[in-house]
């Protein structure tokens, strides 16, 4: 049989035509869908500004369906479902990306740490934590660090904790001694209450060394030097702090007056207690002059009153108000517990502590804030003397 050239000429042409209009029809659907995608991208994120996120996540999911490929939709949508509380869609969406073998490095890290606040805010603190852990070397490692340092902290496990902390300061992140130290004083908490006192004094000693001016280390050891009546040692350790931290006499102020009593040292004692009061007029410092001095057999019949009176001189003081007329005999006497209740009632909560972070008010000083969780936020004045 011949063959026709005819033939292959008149089809070359109509391959092409035919070709040229495939290849339209496809950069035409392709338009079509890149139209739509950013289309349904920019629609949730109108929902989003106005605060519509349940249209916004439809829309979102939308566009994460139409392409698929796009990682800024699946961290806009994760995010999303964050906010709402929905963690595990958020979990599956991160779990996701990080199973795409196409992801640059620096979305495989942003996805293990939008991963790590996922688990985080839903409170599965062990799976935060290995996800944290995955973050060393990347650039979100002094965050994962901080988290880490919150998980160790809620979870009381001091050790890890103080292992973070030293890392934290040794990049740069600020200074920790003062979170150490605190660290050192739980251990040492945690083996008094275990009877094990021998062990807690080193760790004491340390935490001393590790923040020379912060009172907790100090305190703790005083207190526990008086458990094991040595109240003159107490009271050394207490004039130590005394010179280190001025500022925390209203704290020890009691306690220097219990163990100057005990180791019948009231002069010295006395001597530290007026100088810091000259200088601050603390309430506290005041009531441990007055009950050394009410210690004393040459003490004035209602010099205490005196004192309190002298003190408002000073200090417009409502405390000290009520305590001095505690003490005081009233032309109408009988009614003296009535005004007396009253005014009790009011200075109350004037004697409480109150953080400087958060604002949370206590009748006893924290080291660490119920409220925000910080360190070293409770003032050593009450709230009246702020």
């Amino acid at each position: 049989m011949d063959f026709d050239l005819t033939w292959i000429l008149l089809g070359l042409p109509i391959a092409f035509v035919l070709g040229w209009l495939a290849s339209r029809l496809d950069l035409r659907q392709l338009r079509i869908e890149n139209r739509r995608a950013p289309k349904a991208y920019f629609k949730g994120l109108n929902f989003l500004l106005n605060e519509q996120q349940d249209q916004a996540i439809d829309a979102f999911i939308e566009a994460v369906q139409k392409d698929p490929d796009t990682s800024e939709l699946h961290f806009a949508l994760g995010n999303l479902f964050r906010r709402r509380g929905e963690y595990e869609r958020a979990v599956r969406v991160h779990e996701h990306l990080l199973s795409r073998g196409d992801l640059s490095a620096t979305d495989r890290d942003r996805a293990q740490h939008a991963l790590a606040l996922d688990f985080l805010k839903a409170g599965l603190l062990d799976r935060a934590e290995e996800a944290l852990r995955k973050l060393e070397g990347t650039k979100y490692e002094a965050q994962a660090r901080l988290a880490l340092l919150a998980i160790y902290e809620r979870s009381r496990d001091w050790q890890h904790a103080s292992e973070i902390a030293q890392k934290l300061e040794a990049a740069d992140q600020g200074s920790f001694s003062g979170r150490l130290a605190h660290y050192l004083c739980e251990q040492a908490a945690t083996q008094i209450a275990a009877g094990d006192a021998a062990g807690a004094r080193p760790l004491l000693e340390q935490a001393i060394t590790t923040a020379p001016t912060s009172a907790r280390p100090r305190m703790d050891l005083a207190a526990m030097q008086l458990s094991a009546n040595e109240p003159a040692a107490a009271l050394h350790t207490l004039f130590e702090l005394a010179e280190a931290a001025p500022i925390a006499m209203p704290l020890i102020a009691p306690m220097i007056a219990r163990a100057a009593i005990a180791a019948g040292v009231r002069e010295k004692a006395l001597e530290v207690l007026r100088a810091s009061y000259a200088e601050f007029a603390s309430l506290d410092v005041l009531e441990a002059i007055v009950s050394l001095e009410a210690d004393e057999s040459t003490q004035a019949p209602g010099s205490a009153r005196v004192r309190y009176v002298q003190h408002l001189e000073r200090e417009q003081s409502l405390v000290a108000a009520a305590r001095w007329l505690a003490g005081e005999k009233l032309e109408h006497e009988e009614f003296h517990p009535q005004v007396q209740r009253a005014l009790d009632h009011a200075a109350r909560p004037l004697t409480r502590y109150r953080c400087a972070a958060c604002g949370f008010e206590a009748k006893q000083h924290f080291w660490q804030c119920p409220g925000c969780q910080a360190w070293d936020s409770y003032p050593a004045r009450r709230v009246e003397e702020l």
